[in-house]
């Protein structure tokens, strides 16, 4: 992923970058072509609607929509039904384009995480913690009388998610004091499914999900793959099947606490691929194994089984 970094006066900001082949830089000559990029860059369309919103022949925006997205810079976002026949829908999914002309000295000094924050957009806004943090009571309670350690691992992702906000203030819960306003929120849920309650309120619509009636395996809906074992862990961020307001919630969860463990690993350690697979429509799935790689008894690194 390529990203633009804009000093400003309120600090630093990242958008995602297309990077562009020089050769294709040609494409964009035309004053036209910028302008049907304009229209694209306002919400999705087709050949027809943008050749009516700038008063264009329709075939002259059909020329520029191929060379566009032949280059890569707009890509088909779907088809509807018009009038008998099959319109296809064009946007653009990059505000900025970027050219590398030749391999100059880079800036060792950047403070932005990109891909940290592209991952965590949904829970920070603008410096802001827009989310509930759930751990399992540390007391005997739920169905399996669970008594939970996970707790701990948060102080972990607690000095992660510290690093981009511009001020901190309590803003986590136990499973036990979660409100029904608080599941139809932002989530950021950590801990197995014996030890924090919340779990059970998603665990059916999860993508890879714990399986209790077989010792809480962990379950894929896309391979149908089952996983077992105290180190195996599920990171999961969707969309709230609560929600109604396209809130999210990110799932970190083990089968048992090392699992758990594991998770929050992934997202210290390995960012880059934590984002590369098994992703969907606005979400990822990942299923971990937690690795002692010092043998000092503590998870220090995952690998992805899915």
């Amino acid at each position: 992923m390529t990203y633009f970094v804009e000093e400003t006066a309120e600090g630093q900001k990242a958008y995602k970058a297309l990077q562009l082949n020089p050769k294709k830089f040609s494409v964009l000559n035309s004053d036209l072509a910028q302008r049907v990029l304009q229209e694209l860059s306002k919400r999705p369309s087709c050949a027809m609607d943008v050749a009516r919103r700038l008063k264009e022949h329709e075939q002259k925006i059909y020329y520029h929509l191929r060379r566009l997205e032949g280059a890569g810079i707009i890509k088909l976002k779907g088809t509807e039904s018009r009038t008998g026949a099959t319109a296809k829908i064009y946007g653009v999914s990059h505000p900025y384009i970027a050219i590398k002309i030749f391999e100059g000295e880079p800036l060792t000094d950047v403070k932005m995480k990109t891909r940290e924050i592209e991952f965590f957009r949904p829970f920070i806004t603008e410096g802001r913690l827009d989310a509930t943090i759930v751990v399992g009571s540390p007391d005997a309670h739920g169905a399996y009388g669970g008594q939970a350690l996970d707790g701990s691992v948060g102080i972990d992702l607690a000095l992660m998610l510290g690093t981009f906000l511009k001020n901190a203030h309590p803003n986590y819960k136990l499973d036990t004091e979660v409100t029904d306003a608080d599941l139809r929120g932002n989530l950021i849920i950590i801990g197995g499914p014996k030890t924090n309650t919340v779990i059970d309120r998603f665990n059916h619509d999860l993508p890879v999900y714990f399986d209790p009636k077989h010792d809480f395996n962990v379950v894929s809906s896309a391979t149908k793959n089952v996983y077992s074992g105290d180190d195996i862990g599920i990171i999961v961020k969707m969309k709230n099947p609560l929600s109604k307001n396209g809130k999210y919630i990110l799932v970190l969860s083990g089968i048992r606490f090392k699992g758990t463990r594991a998770t929050i690993m992934a997202l210290i350690k390995r960012m880059r691929d934590l984002q590369a697979g098994n992703t969907f429509e606005g979400g990822i799935a990942r299923v971990v194994r937690g690795i002692d790689k010092d043998a000092d008894g503590r998870v220090d690194d995952v690998e992805f089984l899915e």
